[in-house]
């Protein structure tokens, strides 16, 4: 099992900045890819970013250019830096974990991010 711990959300107006962050514990040795997905309400859960254990990155378009993810492996760690933040954005942002061998699925509970206009 792998829990997930997410930080970082908050409120932030329109053109700001935020940096979630979410810590994995437990079998985290067979961790491949992070990342982050969101759901805004009414909406499915989107993917937002991804990362691969060999930083190979994949961003949804409409934040290409404005969010960054990373992932720091030794502390089992992935970042989100968020910049221009638009009212679209808000949503409920979930880090995600998959593992290989076995291959699972991991979420964490979810962090509010509010962007006021």
């Amino acid at each position: 099992q792998v829990q997930l711990a997410e930080s970082g959300g908050g409120l932030v107006q329109a053109g700001g900045s935020l940096r979630p962050s979410c810590a994995a514990s437990g079998r985290v040795f067979n961790i491949d890819a992070m990342g982050w997905y969101r759901q805004a309400p009414g909406k499915q859960r989107e993917l937002v970013a991804s990362i691969t254990r060999g930083d190979i990155t994949n961003y949804a378009d409409s934040v290409k250019g404005r969010f960054t993810i990373s992932r720091d492996n030794a502390k089992n760690m992935v970042y989100l830096q968020m910049n221009s933040l638009k009212p679209e954005d808000t949503a409920v942002y979930y880090c995600n974990v998959k593992t290989s061998f076995p291959s699972r699925n991991y979420w964490g509970q979810g962090i509010q991010v509010t962007v006021s206009a």
